[in-house]
């Protein structure tokens, strides 16, 4: 049996190498600690299991859902989005559908509107799904690279008229992963413009809208006049709500869109189970308080970090968004060199830049979803292994 060759192109697991010495280190008795994975670790809230457990007691939720999502869900999905960025008169017929979380919804997409030849426009470094779908569709991926002197934003003047013109989709995720960079509405009128200029279907991975510390808000790309005309936005209840295994969450935006993702989806998933999917209207009513006090555990996290990072001399700022601190690698060091050096001297796992795009080297990042004791901890190991940063 031989594998189809579109495999070939798929890039190594970013993890790979380094699971392997982590497994061999624990097999030695070392205590790892893993700062890696963008998992949280707290649980689902209570009142989000309620729900989950009283709709399955209800027989009508054990047959097959609508593949769209049911129409509870939908509507309150629009409301919602209509609640929490002021964007309104949304369709919940038309222009909203159910997902077994972003990263179906994402991979579905890139197959809607991809074939070979095509391009599409995503970032680097990025999430490496952008990357792995395209090559799935038959597409060639144009990444844009996401610099720090420029914000880890994407410059649009540097993407050739010939790529543009041949692009289908272009992504963004802001707030960012792995970055935790985060986006102006300025920017978001600039790539509106650029979409509508080149006929781009403007893709934008929300999957962090509601990650975000020090009094910020995250804008919806929809919030921009003419956004609906080009732009679908992908929300997810996995890291606002600590929902990660349960696999929900929306594509919002342009009918068209909307209607290629649902053609796909029909013939390759069953939809979302229908008390799942009252759960997530359940987590859409989350109190704010309650909300907010989620995200200060994250930010105390972020905190304790950063402070520490910078207390061995690491020149960061704190991220105003996301589960995620992306950290420059000290002069000597490539990022796997340095993942490796962390693992092999202080027993601490990070992924390194590179696994997120070429442009992701020289950095690593650090996930915020293990406790505040285990953080502490990890910033001492890297002081007892004199491990500081240099230029």
């Amino acid at each position: 049996m031989q594998f189809a060759k579109r495999l070939e192109k798929i890039p190594p697991y970013l993890f790979a190498e380094i699971n392997r010495k982590r497994e061999e280190l624990i097999a030695q008795g070392v205590d790892i600690i893993n700062i890696g994975v963008g998992d949280p670790d707290k649980p689902t809230p209570t009142h989000i299991i309620q729900a989950l457990h009283e709709a399955i007691e209800d027989p009508s939720t054990h047959n097959y859902p609508p593949y769209e999502g049911t129409q509870e869900f939908r509507t309150a999905a629009v409301r919602w989005m209509e609640r929490r960025f002021g964007v309104a008169d949304l369709n919940p017929n038309t222009e909203v559908v159910s997902s077994i979380g972003s990263k179906e919804a994402i991979h579905n997409t890139f197959l809607a509107f991809v074939e070979a030849g095509d391009y599409t426009l995503i970032p680097d470094p990025g999430y490496p799904v952008y990357r792995t779908s395209t090559i799935f569709a038959g597409g060639e991926p144009f990444t844009m690279p996401l610099k720090a002197d420029n914000k880890f934003l994407p410059d649009l003047n540097v993407i050739p008229e010939e790529i543009a013109r041949k692009a289908k989709l272009l992504w963004i995720n802001y707030p960012n992963n792995p970055t935790g960079a985060i986006a102006t509405i300025e920017f978001f009128e600039e790539l509106v413009a650029f979409c509508q200029q080149y006929s781009i279907l403007l893709c934008h991975d929300h999957a962090y809208s509601e990650m975000a510390y020090d009094g910020y808000k995250p804008p919806s790309i929809l919030q921009i006049p003419g956004a609906k005309d080009i732009a679908i936005e992908f929300h997810s209840l996995s890291k606002s709500y600590n929902m990660t295994g349960w696999r929900i969450g929306f594509a919002v935006g342009n009918a068209h869109a909307i209607k290629g993702l649902s053609q796909v989806k029909t013939n390759i998933d069953s939809g979302v189970f229908k008390a799942i999917q009252k759960a997530a209207i359940a987590a859409y009513a989350t109190d704010e308080v309650e909300l907010k006090a989620l995200m200060s555990v994250y930010q105390n996290r972020r905190d304790i970090i950063v402070k520490g990072l910078q207390s061995l001399g690491w020149p960061i700022e704190p991220p105003k968004a996301t589960l995620y601190v992306w950290v420059p690698v000290p002069a000597g060091y490539t990022s796997t060199e340095f993942a490796n050096l962390l693992l092999d001297k202080c027993g601490i796992v990070v992924p390194p830049g590179i696994g997120y795009g070429a442009s992701g080297e020289g950095y690593f990042r650090i996930a915020l979803t293990i406790c505040d004791e285990r953080l502490h901890e990890a910033i001492q190991r890297m002081r007892d292994a004199g491990i500081r940063y240099s230029h």
